[in-house]
């Protein structure tokens, strides 16, 4: 039987908001995040990062900078007892064509794939109205976070559409789900 997730967005959700991040020294956890995951891991949901990730295709870093981020975040999150089931991620400009790049679907469905999930028993969390339509996109309930740009995007039409729930940040958003389960 497929397994339900969490698909999280990377930067403003889990870890604070910087400017194309391509630098481990420049990854910082929230608060609270650590605990957050380790506690919906514990209840059967896969953790998943689903990030768009603009700076390689705008030739900002590159892919072999982006995968040194994520295995410092990995390794961050390991010493603190939290795996992540995966980390997938777009490439591409918002101006090339592609499936991925959130709010499209191709994120979700790959990890779906690969790892045998279940959208429709799953939750999307994320800081921007693009997390929201994600989840409305591929069937799972969509939680609007108000760290990194979610405070200015709680009165996005994207947010209203899909009767996000919106939460103060990840510690919060996971007590809610976990209230839901």
């Amino acid at each position: 039987m497929p397994k339900p997730a969490i698909f999280l967005d990377r930067d403003g959700t889990l870890i604070e908001e910087r400017h194309y991040l391509s630098e481990p020294a420049q990854v910082s956890i929230f608060p609270g995040a650590i605990e957050a995951l380790s506690q919906l891991s514990q209840a059967g949901y896969a953790l998943v990062i689903v990030t768009n990730q603009s700076g390689i295709g705008r030739g900002l870093f590159t892919e072999d900078q982006l995968a040194i981020v994520h295995r410092h975040l990995e390794k961050s999150l390991a010493d603190g007892g939290v795996s992540l089931d995966g980390i997938y991620h777009c490439p591409h400009a918002p101006d090339q064509a592609c499936e991925c790049r959130k709010p499209l679907p191709g994120l979700v469905r790959r990890a779906c794939d690969d790892l045998g999930l279940d959208p429709a028993r799953s939750w999307v969390i994320g800081d921007k109205p693009a997390d929201v339509a994600l989840g409305m996109n591929v069937g799972a309930r969509p939680i609007l976070v108000l760290t990194g740009y979610g405070e200015s995007s709680r009165t996005a039409p994207e947010v209203a559409a899909a009767s996000a729930h919106i939460a103060e940040d990840l510690p919060s958003a996971t007590r809610f789900i976990l209230d839901s389960h």
